[in-house]
């Protein structure tokens, strides 16, 4: 987790890149960003911002609103790309339907997350990524780094990406580190909370009551199960032990 303590002790910290035409946006979550130990670069036009990234190459992560003037966010990323900057990209947007997450996705984006979510859950998303960069291998996903194969299903834990049957799944990072912790517990029952941890590193507290991350880790998984579904609509690896969490398996239907 980003916190001012772990963040503050790093001799050079992670650069992020801001870009928003929300004034008042940009800066609440660029001081939050700088208090939790980045450090931040915030931008209104995302014609500055790529003219920027051209010549400053520094950056370890950019954060992107998608609808902007002049350029709007994914034609940034676009040219982002065109122009050889492989910066991890992060979608900071109000528009929640499928469509935009697919394309962002599909266009290198390495997440897709809803202005409305509290500073928290961005926070936590954002250390996610940075720790996928680090060469140690820190941060609080559970993966050994190295690319994994069973099945069907190829796993590069560097980029993010999974494979199904020769075809790239549109995963979030989120939904990546879920597919990767049952994947290489391939065969065993994986509990609801050792999957939530995967993704916001153990602890961390979610929804109502005490178990209350149980309905998050049921919403991941659905999602999953559709990307999966959509290229393969045979598609049953995921199987549910109800009241304890679930498992990958690459033989027969859920339980």
């Amino acid at each position: 987790m980003v916190s001012k303590g772990s963040q503050s002790k790093d001799v050079n910290p992670s650069r992020v890149i801001l870009v928003d035409d929300d004034d008042m946006f940009r800066e609440a979550l660029r001081n939050n960003l700088k208090d939790a130990g980045l450090d931040v670069l915030a931008f209104g036009d995302s014609r500055v911002a790529l003219e920027h990234l051209k010549v400053d190459r520094s950056a370890t992560l950019a954060l992107l609103d998608w609808k902007m003037p002049a350029m709007s966010g994914i034609e940034l990323l676009r040219k982002m790309r065109e122009a050889e900057i492989d910066v991890p990209v992060v979608f900071l947007t109000v528009l929640g339907e499928p469509f935009y997450e697919e394309t962002a996705l599909a266009d290198g984006a390495v997440d897709f997350i809803d202005k409305s979510r509290t500073f928290t859950i961005i926070q936590k998303r954002i250390e996610m990524i940075l720790a996928r960069g680090r060469e140690d291998g820190g941060g609080t996903l559970d993966s050994s780094g190295e690319p994994l194969s069973i099945g069907h299903l190829e796993l590069n834990p560097a980029s993010c990406r999974a494979v199904w049957k020769g075809r790239q799944v549109d995963l979030t990072v989120a939904e990546f580190a879920v597919v990767e912790h049952l994947a290489r517990n391939a065969g065993q029952d994986v509990r609801y909370r050792d999957l939530y941890n995967a993704v916001r590193g153990p602890g961390f507290a979610a929804g109502f009551g005490s178990e209350g991350y149980r309905a998050n880790v049921r919403s991941f998984v659905k999602r999953i199960r559709q990307k999966f579904r959509d290229l393969d609509d045979t598609f049953e690896c995921i199987e549910n032990y109800p009241g304890f969490g679930y498992r990958w398996s690459s033989n027969g239907p859920p339980v």
